[in-house]
């Protein structure tokens, strides 16, 4: 070992090799410190009262020193961080100009990871100013992760990077913050404002139809606060993301809905057909958790019972004969409805909802209300697949959510969904190869050493690896998993 607990005796050698480094720091542009404001005497005396001060000597002269403990800075609070639940920290790293460029950057950092590690920690949190290329440089080659920035008075409105890095095997993940995609325009023509007006997403237009809070769609995926897309992230991750869907398709896709006006009357197929008609594409089941429906809302859900599939063709080649045979429901706010392939569908205008559903965008159309384009074009449909997949006999009912602090409230054979009522502080079900965790009112999600706000409407996605989790205040929190294998 190199570093070594700093003694009192040192003090005059330790302030010289800081304001010499604070000197070649300047001379670089980075005034990240500015000796007797940050870091002063004062201040490395009582770093070495309290023993959390190191240095290393070259020929009996100190030529480094930083403070290494476990204590983070009340501004890490707000950081996104990934890993771990028992971090150790390093602050005021500072070498010796004369030994700057020969290693020794590194050799100090693999021994503070020794230090924290024999502490018990299981990960490494830092910070350095965003002009300190030398530092940002030797944190990257050490393989630390930068995620979010922090500020410190009298300069806030400069970024100090955060980096991040596991120090053992068995490191938790943290929940993971998802920056949704959107579809909206024409695309969604159907869509409206209130995914903005009611959860505050940052949409692209004021017809937007869908928030794709935890998606792995080619070209609509989400992304972690870094903008890593998720995609990306289970292949870095692997298990400890995602159990044991580590190399295998992402299963699950979860959306938020706003229909201003009615969806498409529409059929999803299931596997086998999507296999052999959509190259080898997922099927698609999904359900739906009705957030807000204004009064008299209601869905198209299956088709009217007696109808036979050659009436059925009639109806929708001929366009809006096929109305008489949609059969509608109405819904109100906890209404839960299941819609697995084949289930005739379509959401009625006035209606914002929560949809889980296979990770799967293929829809076959059956009928669009007769709109039309600013240019006066329908849009297309797709009769013969739709009808080849339809269920004739579907006859489910939309069913309230039960109104209990923590109840399952569908478990099909592709994924799960449990409603968590949260008055005070709830815990979290265990997770089944990962969760993806929603916040339908603001909550707070809690665990071992650290915690996140989470507004209405955001989603985390919550790692196979990760710590216990609790809710903690009052509202609603939706968490869907992928069924198990």
């Amino acid at each position: 070992m190199i570093l070594e607990k700093a003694v009192p005796q040192e003090l005059n050698e330790i302030c010289k090799v800081y304001q010499d480094a604070i000197e070649a720091m300047h001379a670089e542009g980075n005034y990240q410190w500015r000796w007797g404001e940050y870091p002063h005497e004062a201040m490395l005396r009582e770093d070495i009262a309290l023993g959390r001060l190191y240095v290393a000597h070259e020929q009996d002269k100190v030529i480094a020193a930083v403070v290494v403990d476990q204590t983070q800075d009340e501004q890490y609070a707000k950081i996104p961080w990934l890993f771990g639940v028992r971090p150790g920290c390093f602050h005021r790293l500072a070498i010796a100009p004369s030994q700057q460029g020969k290693g020794l950057g590194k050799k100090l950092l693999a021994e503070m990871e020794e230090l924290m590690k024999s502490w018990g920690c299981d990960c490494l949190r830092c910070d350095t100013r965003i002009e300190n290329a030398r530092a940002l440089k030797l944190y990257a080659g050490a393989g630390m992760r930068r995620v979010g920035a922090v500020h410190y008075p009298p300069d806030e409105a400069t970024d100090y990077p955060c980096l991040e890095k596991p120090l053992t095997e068995d490191c938790p993940l943290l929940p993971v913050p998802m920056t949704p995609a959107f579809r909206g325009g024409s695309l969604t023509p159907w869509g409206g404002k209130k995914l903005r007006e009611v959860y505050g997403k940052d949409i692209p237009n004021d017809t937007t139809g869908e928030s794709l809070e935890c998606s792995c769609i080619p070209g609509l995926e989400s992304t972690d606060p870094t903008g890593t897309k998720l995609p990306e992230l289970i292949e870095r991750y692997g298990a400890k993301l995602v159990g044991r869907y580590a190399g295998e398709t992402f299963p699950l896709l979860l959306k938020l809905l706003d229909a201003k006006e009615a969806l498409s009357v529409q059929v999803h197929p299931n596997d086998a057909y999507a296999h052999e008609h959509e190259h080898g594409k997922l099927g698609k089941t999904e359900a739906w958790l009705i957030l807000q429906a204004e009064e008299g809302s209601e869905l198209v859900y299956g088709i009217v019972p007696g109808t036979d599939m050659k009436t059925l063709r009639a109806a929708c080649e001929a366009g809006a004969a096929v109305q008489p045979l949609l059969r509608r429901v109405k819904v109100h706010p906890g209404d839960v409805c299941f819609i697995p392939a084949g289930c005739v569908h379509a959401i009625g205008a006035g209606i914002m909802l929560y949809e889980i559903q296979q990770s799967s965008d293929v829809t076959y159309r059956f009928y669009d209300w007769d709109r039309v384009d600013a240019k006066g074009n329908k849009r297309e449909l797709h009769l013969d697949k739709a009808l080849d997949v339809t269920d004739l006999h579907f006859a489910l009912d939309p069913v309230p959510a039960p109104d209990a602090p923590c109840a399952r409230v569908l478990d099909t054979t592709y994924f799960t969904l449990d409603l968590l009522k949260v008055d005070g502080e709830a815990a979290v079900p265990a997770v089944q190869d990962f969760g993806i965790l929603t916040a339908l009112d603001a909550v707070e999600l809690a665990w071992q050493g650290g915690a996140r706000r989470l507004a209405a409407g955001e989603t985390v996605l919550v790692p196979a690896s990760a710590p216990e989790m609790t809710v903690k205040g009052q509202g609603r929190v939706a968490l869907s998993m992928p069924a198990g294998k």
